[in-house]
């Protein structure tokens, strides 16, 4: 990838757009109660500072109505914090597309909500041309939105001076181009999740590029049925029982192997304390639920990781919030930071669980984006990406 970082341009006395990632949890109470993606932004917005910018930052918080704004898709509760971050003022700008504003130096200014412009979704020429005539450099520092061909993400990109990535963006297209275009192998994935149907390009793309694709949670239940397994009332596609049965063949020709449990922890419950079990695949009863991977099925797949110079996970194995049914992904969390190979992390669930677990400082590679990670990895092209590296060809 063709593209220009942060810092490769002169910032000095520009007026510098930055679209970051600032959708953070925010309660009932008003309160932020993560605000891990702020803090990811900040080495973006301190080095534009420091070398002298005119700093403007605009984010998305949630799915706001274009042309409306109340009080729940505010940036104000971010400003606040984005201030404290910074030990700076932080002035909060509305109507910022229409109406004339003064940037200052030393200060940040954030640009409300982008999501209530309307034409923000649709890529709108008129916005992005009005949103082009208030910066000299763009910088995308959203990895979490690069999949989205959006006016702040995509179209921006395109018609300022100046685009580049900022450091956040940089640094994820870097672990994600060191695990997909050249791997070092062997190579293991871990997918989990509830569902084949919403992995299912990424199960086809992994099996070309993996020596072994471990798969888990309710994806695994799909490929157990079919192959002839009682599953009892465990969460399955039936209308998928062909594709789990292609996929099977596909990795005994020259593709990567598909590795089911061959032990399974079951309950008639999810909830808490409802009698859970460990049994082998073929001991399943009809009035029980597949909730977790077996000990045996954690022990064939820890070697595997721990063999492994390149792993990528996304999905936790088994219902990890519930004590009983954690023990599996605590495993594999175990393994995958205790692994000597490059690890690479997506997905909201994934990232819970080994900060859950507690290995998250040992993992190479966290991604902020959840559908980024995935559509990349599906090999597929993410518009915020394209957008940079066509800059200036235009």
């Amino acid at each position: 990838m063709n593209f220009k970082s942060i810092v490769d341009l002169n910032l000095k006395d520009k007026r510098v757009f930055i679209r970051a990632d600032l959708n953070v949890p925010i309660d009932e109470f008003g309160l932020i109660t993560d605000d891990s993606r702020i803090v990811a932004s900040l080495q973006t917005i301190k080095h534009s500072i420091q070398q002298g910018a005119l700093v403007m930052v605009t984010s998305h918080l949630g799915r706001p109505k274009e042309g409306f704004l109340n009080g729940d898709y505010s940036l104000e509760t971010v400003g606040k914090r984005l201030s404290q971050l910074l030990n700076k003022r932080v002035s909060l700008i509305t109507n910022w597309v229409d109406k004339p504003f003064e940037v200052r130096r030393n200060e940040v200014f954030l640009l409300e909500n982008c999501r209530c412009n309307i034409g923000e979704k649709n890529n709108s020429d008129i916005l992005v041309n009005k949103m082009a005539k208030l910066c000299d450099v763009y910088v995308n520092d959203a990895f979490g939105t690069a999949h989205r061909a959006e006016a702040t993400t995509y179209g921006l990109a395109l018609k300022a001076k100046e685009a580049c990535a900022g450091f956040l963006m940089t640094t994820e297209l870097h672990g994600l181009n060191k695990i997909y275009e050249n791997p070092k192998k062997p190579v293991v994935a871990i997918v989990g999740g509830s569902k084949i149907s919403t992995k299912l390009e990424l199960l086809n793309s992994l099996l070309k590029k993996v020596d072994f694709l471990i798969v888990g949670g309710g994806i695994a239940n799909t490929f157990l049925k079919a192959q002839g397994f009682e599953i009892g009332k465990s969460i399955v596609e039936n209308n998928l029982l062909q594709v789990a049965i292609d996929l099977i063949e596909m990795s005994t020709v020259g593709n990567g192997k598909i590795c089911v449990p061959i032990d399974v922890v079951v309950a008639n419950s999810a909830k808490k304390g409802k009698k859970a079990r460990e049994v082998n695949v073929k001991e399943v009863s009809k009035e029980e639920m597949i909730l977790d991977i077996g000990i045996k099925s954690s022990k064939i797949f820890e070697d595997l990781i721990l063999r492994a110079n390149t792993i990528i996970w996304n999905g936790p194995v088994g219902l990890f919030e519930v004590k009983d049914f954690s023990v599996g992904t605590r495993n594999l969390a175990l393994a995958v930071g205790n692994s000597s190979g490059f690890s690479a992390v997506g997905g909201g669930d994934t990232v819970s669980a080994v900060n859950k677990f507690g290995v998250s400082d040992n993992i190479d590679y966290i991604s902020t984006g959840g559908g980024a990670f995935l559509e990349f990895l599906q090999g597929m092209e993410l518009p915020a990406i394209t957008s940079l590296t066509k800059n200036g060809e235009l």
